[in-house]
């Protein structure tokens, strides 16, 4: 008797383009399903062995539950809000993305709101159809000749900045993780976020939503930028307090401004609506039909891929390249994690990173914590997913150079992993950390930042605080966290030297946005400030 071929089965649960069904067509058993119908979403995954969802399709815990055969889930967009990758990681389940699918589109939003809100377009065409022809009352500016700040050069923020430029702008960009070689090539002089508030006749921002870029640009910003500048934000809501940017324009001092994304989405109510210089649009950064499109095809090859054994270039949650030894399993997150504590306590990007092991895991292969520790460099820098595949990339795009180097000897921990980078002021700046094991559980420590020792559990979301050393400051910080709602779970102070040079680091229970926590170094005196969120993605 001759075998039955075993296909296996690719669940659509939204809507995919035509073309990205046809990658699939000839090789799978493509079924469809309406996401939004749990019932049937549940029935129909227990045969599945990928699904392809885009937002309204909730990939949880019950849904990896009831897909036994379930290989990869595919989201067709940037996002992965609607589905849960830490379930779907605990059960072996690959989670793809498609993280450039909507790069150009948004680029273009942010372009399309700055011209409507230089021309007045939008209040001028609902006055028309309402009858009024009042061509003064609409009289717009030129872009030509005027200063572009540019908040952000990542991916979008580049291709915004090479769009605008074409309009015979002067560019100025705020985005301490570029270096300045790479901001000249692109024709762009970097500043810092001071400087260009005060200089530019159009704001945009392009930046990624992290602890540290929640509310960068509130009232005192506000109070500084040039007057009658237009401001634009096409990324992320939050970034801008809206209630200050809604007085700014009041006061007459912001000559209007285009807003994509809201701090409460969906949002159908907001101070910036009562407004007729200011665009408002329903977060359409995405809506295009190319980007959907794009997304649609990405994930059906990297489905396609996943499900032929094949490598995966935009996986998110596994580990890029060969087979992990057991002993360097653990170090993984600990690289990921001393990353992000880097770069938040750097400030700002390095020339070259050299992420040192020491220890008992150099009898293995451990150059993928060079990769895990790039992926934590980059992780609240830029606003895509940032996986072990594109990491490199990133450094790439930035100029970064980052090497690994190992010794057998350890001192004091089995093995020890330090990130050490040189940055373009001359500073150099290093993290140290360990894994420690007792019994079943290991435990990601922090031992050493910036030449102060320390001994702390690297988890949750990290306050760093640099000021001389004196009585007081403890119990200024625990006040002004405490009274903004903040609680406090771990605290280590640290000194050179009594009355010397001091790091508290603080484990908080919450976010910290920019405002408290310069407000917070302000208290004290600090002389640096920053924050690294390691929760789990």
């Amino acid at each position: 008797m001759t075998p039955v071929a075993f296909t296996p089965v690719v669940l659509i649960a939204e809507e995919l383009a035509p073309a990205a069904i046809d990658v699939l067509a000839h090789d799978f058993d493509v079924r469809h399903v309406d996401g939004t119908d749990r019932p049937a979403l549940l029935a129909a995954l227990s045969e599945a062995h990928a699904v392809i969802v885009r937002s309204a399709t909730q990939i949880d815990a019950e849904a990896v539950a009831a897909a036994p055969r379930l290989k990869v889930v595919a989201r067709a967009g940037v996002g992965l809000d609607n589905v849960e990758v830490s379930a779907a990681t605990a059960r072996g389940v690959m989670v793809v993305n498609a993280p450039t699918s909507n790069i150009v589109s948004a680029a273009e939003q942010a372009l399309a709101l700055l011209l409507a809100v230089a021309r007045n377009t939008a209040s001028a065409s609902a006055a028309l159809k309402a009858g009024e022809w009042k061509r003064s009352k609409y009289t717009g500016v030129e872009i030509q000749g005027k200063t572009v700040g540019v908040v952000g050069l990542g991916r979008i923020g580049v291709l915004f900045a090479q769009r605008i430029a074409a309009f015979g702008t002067r560019l100025i960009a705020y985005d301490p993780y570029v270096q300045p070689a790479r901001a000249a090539q692109l024709g762009v002089r970097l500043v810092g976020l001071e400087e260009l508030l005060r200089e530019s006749d159009f704001i945009s921002i392009h930046l990624p939503k992290t602890p540290e870029t929640v509310g960068l640009i509130g009232e005192k910003e506000l109070a500084i930028v040039k007057p009658g500048v237009r401001i634009i934000n096409a990324a992320r809501g939050g970034l801008i307090d809206e209630q200050a940017l809604a007085d700014a324009i009041a006061e007459g001092r912001v000559g209007g401004a285009g807003i994509d994304v809201y701090s409460k989405e969906p949002c159908t109510a907001s101070p910036l609506f009562a407004f007729d210089n200011v665009v408002a649009t329903p977060h359409l950064g995405a809506s295009t039909a190319e980007a959907q499109d794009k997304a649609g095809l990405a994930v059906a090859k990297s489905v396609k891929l996943a499900l032929q054994g094949e490598f995966v270039p935009d996986a998110v949650n596994v580990q890029a390249g060969g087979v992990v030894a057991e002993d360097v399993r653990p170090l993984l997150p600990l690289a990921e994690k001393l990353g992000k504590v880097f770069t938040a306590v750097a400030g700002g990007v390095a020339a070259s990173v050299t992420v040192e092991v020491r220890g008992e895991a150099v009898a293995n292969e451990v150059s993928v914590l060079k990769l895990a520790t790039t992926k934590g460099l980059f992780a609240s820098v830029v606003e895509e997913q940032v996986t072990y595949v594109n990491a490199p990339l990133f450094a790439a795009d930035r100029g970064v150079e980052v090497e690994l180097t190992t010794f057998a000897d350890s001192a004091e921990e089995p093995t020890l992993v330090t990130v050490r980078g040189a940055l373009p002021d001359g500073r150099t700046v290093s993290v140290s950390g360990t894994v420690v094991v007792s019994g079943t559980r290991e435990t990601i420590k922090l031992t050493e930042v910036d030449g102060f020792d320390i001994e702390l559990t690297a988890d949750g979301i990290l306050l760093f605080f640099r000021y001389a050393d004196r009585p007081g400051v403890v119990g200024a910080i625990g006040s002004i966290l405490g009274e903004s709602g903040v609680n406090i779970a771990a605290m280590q102070v640290a000194r050179r030297e009594a009355g010397g040079e001091a790091l508290m680091t603080l484990t908080v229970d919450s976010s910290v946005g920019a405002e408290l926590l310069t407000q917070s170094a302000d208290v004290i005196g600090a002389t640096a400030a920053s924050a690294a969120d390691l929760r789990d993605e």
